[in-house]
């Protein structure tokens, strides 16, 4: 999941220096989703491995 993130991060970085504005606004959107989904996933997983 985290590797999807940065992968769609790197998507961004390269669309914004190219100048797709628009690509590069919604992929750094789906790559910020994907951090957030894997961060709430992560800490799930320690709680529950912690009990």
């Amino acid at each position: 999941m985290l590797s999807y993130a940065v992968i769609f991060f790197i998507i961004a970085l390269v669309a914004a220096a190219l100048g797709y504005g628009g690509i590069a606004s919604s992929a750094a959107g789906i790559a910020k989703i994907l951090f957030f989904v894997f961060l709430a996933m992560a800490i799930v997983s320690f709680v529950l491995n912690s009990v």
